[in-house]
């Protein structure tokens, strides 16, 4: 059974976080799916929101990063 672990800055689908998910999660599993030949049903996908503060490029946080652009 594939497990999807899908870490995401929360700031990028703070908009519409369900719709976005579930979006990503319908074509990442008929992705693997038809791919491997095995039911959806057997495919998890799970999403860990991760703040901008919180995740790090370098030595730069992502938010620090966006204020400068």
């Amino acid at each position: 059974m594939p497990f999807v672990n899908i870490r995401i800055v929360k700031e990028v689908i703070s908009a519409d976080p369900v719709g976005k998910k579930t979006a990503m999660a319908d074509k990442i599993v008929t992705a693997i799916a038809e791919t491997a030949g095995i039911s959806k049903n057997d495919v998890w996908v799970v999403f860990e929101e991760i703040d901008a503060r919180d995740w790090f490029v370098g030595d730069t946080s992502v938010e620090q990063k966006r204020q400068k652009t």
